[in-house]
C-alpha cells in the first residue's frame, strides 16, 4: 500500500450545503465527502454518497433512468431516502403502521426543503406529507465536519385520530447493487463482537435484537460494500444505530438489484401510539463511506464520536485503572482493600475503582440491589478512610453502581414491589438474581437521583462505573397510566434523562458505561458516559478479537482494556503478562487483578508497562488508527500513527501456529511516504531455538544497539519481516522520524 489515506490526518473540508429549487437537486459535503439528493417529483432519490463528484442534474437523470422488464409494474418504483407503498414499492417500507385497520398505505412526497452549514457540519431538513392519511415525516440529515453522515427521522400525527405506530426507519439508504457482502457482529458474554461475513442476495438479510439493551447478541452495526472488502481495501459503509435499546437492521435486495439498508429502534406492539399532534423522533444512525477499506470509515467514527464527546475535564490523559472485582469480588476486607491501594499505587495506577460488593446486604450477587447505603459492617466510619489512602496513593476515587436492577431480596423490593418492569399475573424471569426497575415512572428515578447524588455529594468520587447485568423481558410498565403497556423503548430514554440529570448536579464526574460486559456499546449511550466496558473477558487471546471488532466504531481511548491475571478467570487460559499488557495498551488501560499478590518482579515489570503506557497514550489516544490485513489468518495486526505522522505503534500479535514456517513480511500503512522512521522494538517475546535459530536482520541490529532507519515508502509497500512467533506472543513496533 503505497499511500495512506487517512481522513484524520488531512484538513478538513468546510462543510458545504446547496439547494436547487429550479433543478430540484440537494448538495451537502464535508472533509472530502458528498451526499447528493434528486429530489424531483418530490422523491427523495439518492444521486451520490462518496467522495465529492460534480454531477450534472440533468445528465444524472438522463444516464441513470433505467430499463423497465416486462412482467413488471409499468414503471419500477424508485428506491429512496424513505421508501412507502404509495409508489408500489414492494419491499420492506420505511413506515408501518395504522389508525385500526386504516391508513397503512402512505405515499411521502416532499414538501419543504431547508438546509444550512455551521461548524459542525453540512445540514438539511427535508419534510414530507401524505395529505390522505394526514402524517407528515421531517428527515434530518448532517454531513458532519468529519464526512460522516447522520440521519433521524421524525413522524408527525396530523390526524385527530390516533395513529398506532409498528416501524420508523431511522434511516433508509439506497446502496449500490455492486455491494455483494455485509458484515454483522453478535457473539455471547466474554465473547463480544464477533463478525460474521454475509453474502447478500435476493431477499432481506434481517438482525432484531429484543433484549433492550444493545446486546452481546446483535451489535447494531452493519458494514457492507464490495465483494472482498478489507481492513484497507474496498468499498464500504459503515452503518450505526445510536440507540441502547431495541433495534432492527436489514439490508434487502428486491428482483431488480436495488438494495436499500434500513436501521431503527424496534417497538414492541402496542408501544407507540401517537394522539392527534403527537410526534416521535427515531435514534440517529451514524453512516462513513470509504473507499479505502473499513478503516477509511472507521477513523471518521473515531472522528466525529471524539468530536461530540463530553468531558468534565478537557484533554485529560485517560488514567489508569485499578478496579478492585476480579481481585476481591465480595470480599471487602479493609486489610485486603489496604494491601491492594498501596500495592495499586507503587505500580503507578492512577484511578482505584471499588466494584461491587460495598452497599448494605451485598454478600453476594443475590440480594441488596436497590438498597444503596454503604454498608456500615464493612465501613463503620464510611468511605472517607479508604478514599484518604487512595488519594494518599495518588489515585483518584470510583465506584461501582447498578442502578437499572433490584433483587427481590432487597429493602428496595419489599417496600416497593410494584416498582419494577414486569406483567400482571406473568411470572418474572430472573436474570443473575435480579429485576429491572421502571425507569419511566417519576419516582423510581426520583428514588436512584437521590441514591447516588447522596454518594456523590458526601464523597470525593470522580467516577462511576454504571453496570447493567441482565436483559429486559416482560418490559411492561406497572404504574396506573402504564399498566401492562409495553416500555422497553422508554426505558432507554428515561436512562439517558437520568444520566443527563446526574451530569448536571455533578459535572465533575465521569462515567462508564457497562452491561455484563460489551451488552450496551454504542454512539447513544455514550452521548451520556466517557467509556465502555468492552468485555467482562480479560483473557488477551479473546480480547484480541473483541477489541478488532469494537474499533469498527469506538476509538480506543473509550474501550476500557485491562490487564488481567496469569489464569483468566473467564476462560482459564494462562498467558504471559507481556502479552497480556500489549493487548490492553491500545485502549484504556486498567487492571484487573489483586496487585498486591504479585512478587517484586511481577510488579517490577508491570510497572514497567503501566509507565509506557502513560508515555504513549497521546498517540494511542489522539492519533489514527489502523487495521492491518495479514496473510496468515491466525495473525491480527494494527496500530496507531499520530496526527503529523510522525510517530507510530504497531502490534503484531500471533494468535495459533503460524501458517508457514518463515512470516510473511507485513507491510504497515498510514505513514508518511517520503519520512525516514527509526524502529524501535518494545516488545519482543523470547525465542527459543526450537522455535527460530535467527532473528530477523533488522530486530538483530537494533537489539545490538544500531539504529535501524526506514522509508515510510518501503515499510508500506514492502514492509517488515516478522519473527517467528508461537501462540498468545506479540511483538510491539515503536516508530519515530527522524531527520533524513
Amino acid at each position: 500500500m503505497m499511500t495512506a489515506d487517512a481522513p484524520s490526518s488531512r484538513p478538513s473540508a468546510a462543510p458545504d450545503a446547496t439547494w436547487s429549487s429550479d433543478q430540484q437537486w440537494l448538495s451537502l459535503s464535508a472533509d472530502g465527502i458528498q451526499l447528493q439528493l434528486d429530489l424531483a417529483d418530490g422523491l427523495l432519490k439518492l444521486a451520490h454518497f462518496g467522495r465529492i463528484a460534480p454531477i450534472n442534474p440533468d445528465q444524472h437523470r438522463l444516464m441513470s433512468a433505467a430499463a423497465t422488464p416486462q412482467a413488471s409494474l409499468d414503471q419500477l418504483p424508485p428506491n429512496t431516502l424513505f421508501n412507502d407503498a404509495g409508489l408500489g414499492f414492494a419491499g420492506y417500507p420505511a413506515l408501518i403502521g395504522d389508525r385500526e385497520g386504516r391508513d397503512w398505505l402512505t405515499a411521502m412526497r416532499l414538501s419543504d426543503v431547508a438546509c444550512s452549514t455551521d461548524a459542525t457540519g453540512a445540514h438539511a431538513r427535508l419534510t414530507l406529507r401524505d395529505s390522505l392519511s394526514e402524517l407528515e415525516v421531517l428527515l434530518a440529515l448532517t454531513v458532519t465536519r468529519e464526512g460522516v453522515l447522520r440521519q433521524q427521522t421524525t413522524l408527525t400525527n396530523q390526524s385527530s385520530a390516533p395513529y398506532r405506530l409498528e416501524w420508523l426507519a431511522a434511516a433508509c439508504l439506497p446502496l449500490p447493487v455492486r455491494f455483494e457482502e455485509c458484515l454483522s457482529f453478535g457473539g455471547r458474554w466474554v465473547q463480544e463482537f464477533t463478525e460474521t461475513r454475509h453474502r447478500l442476495s435476493e431477499g432481506t438479510f434481517t438482525l432484531e435484537n429484543r433484549r433492550g439493551r444493545s446486546s452481546h447478541q446483535r451489535v447494531p452495526t452493519l458494514i457492507t460494500g464490495t465483494p472482498g472488502f478489507s481492513e484497507q481495501r474496498g468499498e464500504v459503509i459503515t452503518a450505526h444505530l445510536a440507540w441502547s435499546g431495541n433495534h432492527r437492521a436489514l439490508i434487502e435486495r428486491q428482483f431488480d438489484g436495488s438494495t436499500q439498508l434500513q436501521m431503527g429502534a424496534l417497538l414492541l406492539p402496542g408501544e407507540q401510539m401517537l394522539a392527534a399532534g403527537d410526534s416521535v423522533t427515531t435514534p440517529e444512525v451514524v453512516m462513513a463511506w470509504s473507499d479505502t477499506g473499513i478503516n477509511g470509515a472507521s477513523q471518521r467514527m473515531h472522528r466525529t464520536l471524539r468530536a461530540r464527546l463530553d468531558w468534565p475535564v478537557a484533554d485529560k490523559p485517560r488514567p489508569v485503572h485499578v478496579n478492585t472485582w476480579e481481585a476481591l469480588y465480595f470480599d471487602h476486607d479493609a486489610t485486603r482493600l489496604q494491601e491492594l491501594v498501596v500495592a495499586a499505587g507503587e505500580v503507578g495506577a492512577e484511578r482505584f475503582v471499588l466494584d461491587d460488593g460495598w452497599f448494605v446486604g451485598r454478600d453476594g450477587e443475590r440480594a441488596a440491589l436497590g438498597d444503596w447505603y454503604l454498608d456500615a459492617g464493612k465501613y463503620p466510619q464510611g468511605l472517607g478512610p479508604l478514599i484518604e489512602s487512595v488519594h494518599a496513593h495518588g489515585m483518584e476515587f470510583g465506584l461501582w453502581v447498578e442502578p437499572e436492577m433490584v433483587n427481590p431480596d432487597s429493602e428496595l423490593f419489599r417496600t416497593h414491589p410494584d416498582w419494577i418492569l414486569g406483567l400482571e399475573g406473568r411470572e418474572q424471569p430472573l436474570g443473575r438474581y435480579q429485576c429491572v426497575l421502571d425507569l419511566t415512572r417519576r419516582e423510581v428515578c426520583d428514588y436512584l437521583f437521590a441514591r447516588l447524588d447522596a454518594l456523590l455529594s458526601e464523597y470525593p468520587i470522580k467516577y462511576l462505573k454504571w453496570d447493567m447485568n441482565r436483559d429486559l423481558t416482560h418490559a411492561g410498565g406497572q404504574s396506573e397510566e402504564g399498566r401492562g403497556k409495553p416500555a422497553a423503548d422508554a426505558q432507554v430514554s428515561a436512562l439517558y434523562s437520568l444520566l443527563a440529570r446526574l451530569r448536571k448536579a455533578h459535572p465533575g464526574i465521569e462515567i462508564e458505561s457497562c452491561a455484563s460486559g460489551g451488552a450496551r456499546t454504542d454512539h447513544g449511550i455514550l452521548r451520556h458516559t466517557h467509556r465502555v466496558w468492552t468485555s467482562d473477558c480479560n483473557d488477551p487471546h479473546e480480547r484480541t478479537h473483541i477489541q478488532r471488532g469494537a474499533s469498527r466504531v469506538l476509538p480506543p481511548e473509550l474501550l476500557g482494556a485491562h490487564i488481567g491475571p496469569q489464569h483468566a478467570h473467564t476462560t482459564s487460559r494462562r498467558t504471559t503478562l507481556a502479552f497480556r499488557a500489549s493487548t490492553a495498551l491500545f485502549g484504556h488501560l486498567g487492571l484487573e487483578l489483586d496487585v498486591s499478590q504479585l512478587d517484586q518482579a511481577e510488579r517490577s515489570e508491570l510497572r514497567g508497562w503501566i509507565a509506557s503506557y502513560k508515555a504513549l497514550r497521546g498517540l494511542l489516544h489522539n492519533g489514527v488508527s489502523w487495521r492491518l490485513d495479514c496473510l496468515d489468518d491466525h495473525q491480527h495486526a494494527h496500530g496507531v500513527v499520530s496526527q503529523d505522522g510522525q510517530q507510530a505503534l504497531f502490534s503484531i500479535s500471533q494468535l495459533a501456529m503460524p501458517r508457514h514456517a518463515v512470516p510473511a513480511a507485513q507491510p504497515l500503512t498510514g505513514l508518511q511516504a517520503d519520512t525516514a522512521y527509526q524502529l524501535e522494538l518494545l516488545e519482543l517475546p523470547e525465542h527459543p531455538e526450537r522455535r527460530m535459530k535467527q532473528l530477523p536482520a533488522w530486530i538483530s541490529r537494533q537489539q545490538a544497539g544500531e539504529p535501524v532507519v526506514v522509508s515510510g515508502e518501503y515499510l508500506m509497500r514492502e514492509g517488515l519481516a516478522l519473527p517467528v512467533l508461537d501462540p498468545d506472543q506479540a511483538i510491539l513496533i515503536h516508530l519515530q522520524a527522524v531527520a533524513a
